[in-house]
């Protein structure tokens, strides 16, 4: 069997420090011409203090996500709680665009109502108003999907605050090291453990339902293919042939995983597994190696990684009888690692640029490349689900991290743990 040479981040997985999986985002590079943007803390007339500071929670969403420059409380000069009760000319002179009012109430089930509405300070316009109904430990998430309807009726875009991410952290000394498959919410908070092990944990991927997440673990002694769903924990083996088992991938529909086996004879393919029935059909057969497959939207076709032209590059393959791969980038020595973007126009790959391997935006049908990110050792790239961001595996200061860069490049942000490593990030699908 031919060795992996050209996957020199693998080995960064397998060589990291203790790792603390609380991440903290800071932004490194927005845009000059964010949005300005007042987010006014709810009314709260029952007694006690609020059981969630929801409009704290909404102004770092807006915030973090670069595009918005919201005015800090202490420079606010009223506090309405309505939209009538908003007077456009006040946070006009503020320099404010947007007013964001609303009220937090008690129900008599010991549930909450969380009642928003959105303004336009240029004509005091009311844009945008909803009422939530949600439980105590609900109420994040739906500040959270405030902020998304907020991102989306602003900027045209649907927002992704209430989405997840998945990454891999690793715990411990070189002898003595620990692996864990984490989830969080988008801000790095709530993270939660799914599976650990004292082996290697690789390539987490999300069901297009957010439900379950399929990965590759050495947990049996030998790498295998996982799905496991994440309200329960049941963990199911899927995939454990002689050879490789790795680099999962659900299809649009979740019915099936496309997968890289060695097989056999020793060489890296491409092939579908059809989860309810166990069947698996091979799609290459050729001496390059063929890995990494990502999925086309519309499930008609691949997209791998394979160095049959004599180094990685990225190639597009249709499910139908007789169809060909078909060689997508050109430009630069390696490409690697396609992501699909959620409209299926663009991909994401890990490029050698300068020397040093960034992040790249690939136009699917032209193949012209766009690099993003700016690191020495980026990798692992997954698309946010409304397509807006990219989130990967960085290195900074000797240890890994996580970053998100806009699809145009023009807004970065770094999330790291307290101390150790993170990597093999993976976003999650819109809930369903």
């Amino acid at each position: 069997m031919r060795r992996i040479h050209w996957l020199p981040l693998l080995l960064l997985a397998l060589a990291a420090p203790r790792a603390d999986a609380q991440l903290t985002v800071q932004i490194t590079r927005g845009m000059a011409e964010s949005v300005p943007i007042a987010v006014v803390p709810l009314g709260w007339d029952a007694p006690g203090a609020a059981p969630w500071d929801v409009s704290a929670t909404v102004h770092a969403d807006l915030e973090r996500s670069g595009r918005f420059r919201p005015l800090p409380r202490s420079q606010m000069l009223e506090f309405p709680r309505s939209a009538a009760a908003v007077d456009a000319a006040d946070w006009r002179m503020l320099k404010v665009d947007y007013v964001v009012v609303g009220q937090l109430s008690p129900l008599p089930d010991g549930r909450f109502e969380l009642r928003y509405e959105l303004v336009q300070a240029a004509t005091g316009e009311r844009l945008l108003g909803a009422t939530l109904p949600a439980d105590r430990g609900a109420l994040k998430l739906a500040s959270h999907r405030v902020a998304d309807a907020i991102y989306e009726r602003i900027l045209g875009v649907r927002g992704a605050f209430s989405t997840r991410i998945a990454y891999v952290a690793v715990d411990g000394p070189a002898t003595a090291r620990g692996y864990r498959l984490v989830i969080a919410d988008a801000d790095g908070a709530n993270e939660r453990v799914v599976f650990a092990s004292p082996e290697p944990i690789l390539s987490p991927t999300w069901s297009p339902d957010g439900r379950s997440l399929a990965y590759v673990s050495f947990h049996s002694g030998l790498p295998a293919v996982y799905v496991q769903e994440l309200r329960t924990g049941d963990q199911v083996r899927v995939s454990a042939y002689s050879g490789i088992n790795g680099a999962p991938s659900f299809s649009p529909d979740g019915s099936q995983l496309a997968l890289a086996l060695s097989r056999r004879d020793g060489n890296v393919d491409i092939y579908v597994l059809t989860l309810a029935t166990k069947d698996l059909r091979r799609l290459t057969d050729d001496l390059s190696i063929d890995t990494e497959p990502a999925w086309a939207p519309d499930g008609r076709s691949l997209y791998f990684t394979s160095d049959r032209a004599g180094a990685p590059q990225v190639y597009r393959l249709g499910l139908a009888a007789g169809d060909r791969p078909r060689r997508i980038t050109f430009e630069g020595s390696y490409n690697a690692r396609p992501r699909v973007s959620p409209d299926g126009r663009e991909l994401a790959v890990v490029t050698l640029d300068r020397g040093a391997y960034r992040i790249a935006a690939v136009d699917a049908e032209r193949g012209t490349p766009r690099v993003l990110s700016n690191g020495r050792l980026d990798e692992s790239p997954s698309w946010s689900p409304n397509g807006a961001d990219i989130i990967y595996a960085t290195r900074e200061g000797g240890r890994g991290v996580l970053a998100i860069v806009a699809a145009d490049g023009r807004i970065q942000q770094r999330l790291a743990a307290g101390s150790g490593d993170v990597r093999e990030p993976a976003w999650s699908p819109f809930a369903r």
